[in-house]
C-alpha cells in the first residue's frame, strides 16, 4: 500500500476521530488495508456499523469497544458479511443491534454539510454507500480535477440524469450546485427515499423529475423523445434482475449499458461510469466502458478515473473494488 501525503493522513485522521465537522459518516476500518482482515466498521453518525463474515473475537470486540467510546456513539449494529447478496433475504442482510441504544427507524447523517436519512432496517446497504463520498464532492463543487469541471455554469441550469438512483444521493449534490435532476429507479420506495433526502437539504422536489422504472427501458424512451443531458450516471448494482430487460451482470453487460446511456449526453456532456463488482478489474471494466462509448458512435475527449477514499485504503490483501470513470464525450 503507497503511503499517502501527510496532509492526506492529517485528514483520514481527522475524519476518522470525528473532529471534521462536516461530515459524520465514514469508513473507519477497512479489512487486512487496515490490518483487520475480514473486519470492516463503518461511522454512521451516532452509530457504528461492523461487518465480518464470521462472529467477532474477543480482540475485535475490544476495538469495536474502544472506537465506540472514542466516537461517544450510541450504538453499535453487526450484519453478518454475505458475498452472494443477491441470495440473501432482506430480514437476513439487515443489521442487528449488539451494543448500546437502538436506532430509531430512519435517522440522519452529514456529509459535507449536506444530510441524509439513513436506517438499519432496510437490507444490505443503509442508505448511503460511503464510498462514492468524493464523487458527491465532485458533483457539489462542480470540480472533478483542477481545470475539469462538471459542466458549464456559464449555459443555464445543467440537465442530469441518474439512472440506478438509489436514495438519490448523487441528485441531491447535483440539485445543490444548480442542476435539474432526473432520478430513475426500479424502487418507488428508494425514490421516496430520495424526495425525503431532497427535503432534508431545503430542496424542493417538485422542481426535480423521479422516475419509478427499468434503467435500459426508460433510456430507449428517453433517446426516442430527443432527450440529452449535461451529464449521465450509471452506478448500477453488481447483480440486478429486471421483468422488462431481464438479468444484468456489470460484468458481462457494462459495455451495452454504456453505448446506450452515451446516446443521452448532449455534445461535450459528461457520462458518469461507476462499478463496485470486484470481479471485474479496472482494465477490463475502462476497456467495457470505452467500447460501448465507441458502439455508440460517441468518442471520448476527456476522462478521470476516481481512486477509492482515503477511509478505503487499498492494499494487496484488500485491493481496489470500486471503479469511477468520469468522461467527456463529443
Amino acid at each position: 500500500m503507497s503511503t499517502p501525503p501527510s496532509s492526506a493522513r492529517g485528514a483520514l485522521r481527522k475524519l476518522r476521530s470525528g473532529r471534521n465537522q462536516k461530515t459524520n459518516v465514514c469508513r473507519l476500518i477497512h479489512g487486512a488495508a487496515d490490518g483487520w482482515a475480514g473486519l470492516y466498521i463503518d461511522r454512521l453518525a451516532d452509530y457504528l456499523l461492523v461487518q465480518s463474515e464470521r462472529p467477532l473475537t474477543d480482540a475485535q470486540q475490544q476495538t469495536v469497544q474502544s472506537l465506540r467510546s472514542n466516537l461517544k456513539s450510541k450504538g453499535v449494529y453487526h450484519k453478518h458479511l454475505n458475498r452472494q447478496i443477491q441470495n440473501t433475504s432482506k430480514s437476513n442482510a439487515s443489521a442487528r443491534l449488539i451494543m448500546g441504544l437502538e436506532a430509531p427507524e430512519f435517522f440522519e447523517a452529514t456529509e459535507h454539510h449536506l444530510r441524509y436519512r439513513l436506517s438499519f432496517n432496510e437490507g444490505y446497504s443503509t442508505g448511503l454507500f460511503l464510498d462514492m463520498r468524493e464523487n458527491r464532492h465532485r458533483l457539489l463543487s462542480n470540480l472533478i480535477e483542477p481545470g475539469f469541471p462538471v459542466f458549464d455554469r456559464g449555459v443555464g441550469a445543467p440537465k442530469i440524469l441518474n439512472t440506478f438512483a438509489y436514495t438519490c444521493s448523487l441528485s441531491v449534490c447535483a440539485a445543490r450546485a444548480g442542476a435539474i435532476t432526473t432520478s430513475l429507479d426500479l424502487s418507488q420506495k428508494y425514490l421516496e427515499w430520495g424526495r425525503e433526502n431532497f427535503h432534508l437539504n431545503q430542496l424542493n422536489p417538485d422542481d426535480h423529475d423521479f422516475i419509478y422504472g427499468d434503467t435500459f427501458d426508460w433510456i430507449k424512451r428517453l433517446a426516442k423523445r430527443g432527450e440529452q443531458y449535461d451529464l449521465v450516471i450509471l452506478d448500477p448494482p453488481t447483480f440486478s434482475r429486471s421483468k422488462i430487460s431481464g438479468l444484468f451482470r456489470a460484468k458481462s453487460d457494462y459495455g451495452r449499458l454504456a453505448k446506450s446511456a452515451s446516446a443521452l449526453v448532449r455534445k461535450n456532456g459528461m457520462l458518469l461510469a461507476c462499478c463496485n463488482a470486484a470481479t471485474l478489474s479496472p482494465a477490463e471494466f475502462k476497456a467495457d466502458v470505452r467500447r460501448g462509448i465507441r458502439d455508440g458512435g460517441r468518442k471520448i475527449v476527456q476522462h478521470f478515473q476516481a481512486m477509492q477514499p482515503k477511509d478505503f485504503p487499498v492494499d494487496q490483501q484488500e485491493p481496489a473494488y470500486l471503479k469511477a470513470f468520469w468522461l467527456r464525450l463529443n
